[in-house]
């Protein structure tokens, strides 16, 4: 502790040796500060607040059917890159400030002092934005701040209807690439399809299921053959017994007991007419005689037509009588019935029995068929469920752009239109002078410690011995006379009195910037 107190107090005896020297230093710089301050032109601001509406009543009527973006963070985003280089450049053609530049060095340079000069704040959460810009000029700052709220509030009408269309076209061009894989998954399909056509069914079974219906279709057909047999042998037995009893009763039946259908109807019809005539006529009547007369003739015609059947019996014994039977017509035409059944039944199962080998030999292949044609429909399934998804976002994109064409992304409100102030905002000189004294006195300091450090001088023997590593042989003391000691005090009082009096000018410079700037207010 005691040799960094050493250390401290050589440097400052050091400084205060070269004290004329900072003094002058101080001064020059305290010059050139206030010159400096007093130099810079004055700068008036221009600002205007813009309340943006984020809040639409469309939107959430229109939720689910158009996309929702985010608009507070795109107007966000919109307002922290709206100070770009193009914004610039077209706010420099809008507020006529590229008159003057006629150099491209002179154009860069004013781009970039304007992109500095620009400010956009956010105020808070409320979606209120101020546009604030610094000029010498008034107007000139007015019209660059009326410049930029037309190009903040035309860049966010543009940028949702782009962003829109982009979309749109994306998704275009997306659903061509999925209509020309849709055509081919199609064009696939058809020619499987073709080349499969004897395995495909109305229904959709796969070939397992059609295996199956085939099998059952088979059983059912030869299940239906044995029944239609089954009932034309017991008609067959049935018509046999009616034919052998037909004959037997032909042959030992008395003539009369024999049925004639057509002559036994006009026997019954002549005697029913006898017996009326009866009722009315005797015997000797023509009428009843003619009747009686033509009942024998009927009675003669069935004799023959029964010796004639027991003739032709008797050489044929599956012949007779039996076709004018009523139960024997029934019976043959049931008879025939049931052989043109069984005959539609045995082509029938034919047709089965070939479609069940058929279909048995093409199970070998159909596991292979199959999964090939699972494989086609899965893709074709797959475009198609991404087509139908992309013709749905389209008709999304395509609303949503509607809807941001009438409400767009947001309603900008401008709250306090551009207006410039009346008195310079900048420079502050009662800040800026107290900088230049500080800056004056710190000069003044360095100057003073880097001469001592320059002119280095041995203070004390102590020091000087350890810094040379030489013996020391003594030490010789200065006695200062009154005369000594009186022009040491004098100096002393002018040092005070410069410095002084470098405070004072500076204090009272402030207080007539103070009273200049209070009065212009």
């Amino acid at each position: 502790m005691d040799e960094l107190l050493s250390q401290v107090t050589t440097i400052a005896r050091g400084m205060w040796k070269h004290r004329w020297q900072g003094l002058l230093a101080a001064w020059a710089v305290a010059v050139i500060g206030a010159l400096t301050v007093l130099a810079v032109p004055d700068k008036y601001e221009a600002s205007a607040r813009i309340y943006v509406d984020t809040q639409s009543i469309l939107k959430p009527l229109m939720s689910g059917l158009a996309v929702q973006p985010n608009v507070e963070q795109q107007v966000m985003m919109l307002s922290r890159t709206l100070i770009s280089r193009p914004n610039v450049e077209k706010l420099i053609r809008m507020a006529d400030l590229d008159l003057g530049s006629n150099s491209k060095a002179a154009q860069e340079a004013l781009i970039e002092r304007i992109t500095k000069a620009l400010e956009i704040k956010n105020v808070g959460r409320d979606n209120i934005y101020t546009l604030s810009y610094r000029d010498p000029k008034p107007e000139v700052a007015k019209k660059v701040v009326q410049s930029l709220v037309s190009i903040f509030v035309e860049s966010s009408m543009g940028s949702s209807r782009k962003d829109s269309d982009v979309a749109k076209k994306f998704i275009d061009e997306q659903i061509k690439n999925y209509v020309a894989k849709l055509e081919e998954a199609e064009a696939r399909l058809k020619e499987f399809k073709l080349r499969n056509i004897d395995m495909q069914t109305s229904d959709g079974r796969d070939m397992a299921g059609q295996f199956s219906a085939i099998s059952e279709q088979l059983r059912q057909a030869r299940l239906e053959l044995r029944e239609a047999e089954n009932a034309r042998d017991a008609a067959r037995k049935q018509l046999e017994a009616e034919r052998a009893a037909t004959s037997k009763s032909l042959m030992s039946d008395a003539p009369a007991a024999i049925a004639t259908p057509e002559i036994d109807a006009r026997l019954d019809a002549q005697r029913r007419s006898l017996d009326s005539l009866l009722q009315r006529f005797t015997e000797q009547h023509p009428d009843v005689i003619s009747a009686r007369r033509l009942i024998k003739e009927l009675e003669d015609i069935k004799r023959k037509e029964i010796q004639e059947l027991r003739k032709t019996a008797m050489a044929n014994p599956t012949v007779g009588l039996a076709n004018n039977s009523l139960a024997y017509q029934e019976l043959s035409r049931v008879m025939a019935t049931s052989e043109v059944q069984v005959a539609s039944l045995r082509a029938r199962v034919s047709e089965y029995e070939s479609r069940y080998s058929r279909a048995r030999e093409a199970m070998k292949t159909a596991p292979q068929i199959e999964a090939e044609y699972a494989q086609l429909n899965r893709d074709y399934e797959i475009n198609k469920k991404n087509y139908n998804d992309l013709v749905s976002r389209r008709e999304s994109a395509s609303l949503s752009g509607d809807l941001d064409n009438v409400t767009g992304v947001a309603d900008f409100r401008l709250i306090d239109p551009p207006r410039a102030s009346a008195k310079p905002v900048a420079p502050n000189r009662l800040l800026l002078m107290p900088l230049a004294l500080l800056a004056a006195l710190a000069a003044g300091l360095g100057v003073t410690f880097l001469l001592s450090q320059v002119r280095a001088v041995f203070y004390d023997a102590q020091t000087m011995s350890e810094t040379l590593g030489l013996p020391l042989l003594g030490v010789v003391s200065l006695v200062m006379d009154h005369d000594s000691a009186k022009r040491r005090k004098t100096e002393l009082k002018r040092f005070a009195a410069a410095t002084g009096a470098l405070v004072a000018v500076f204090g009272a410079g402030m207080t007539v910037l103070f009273l200049m700037a209070r009065q212009a207010g």
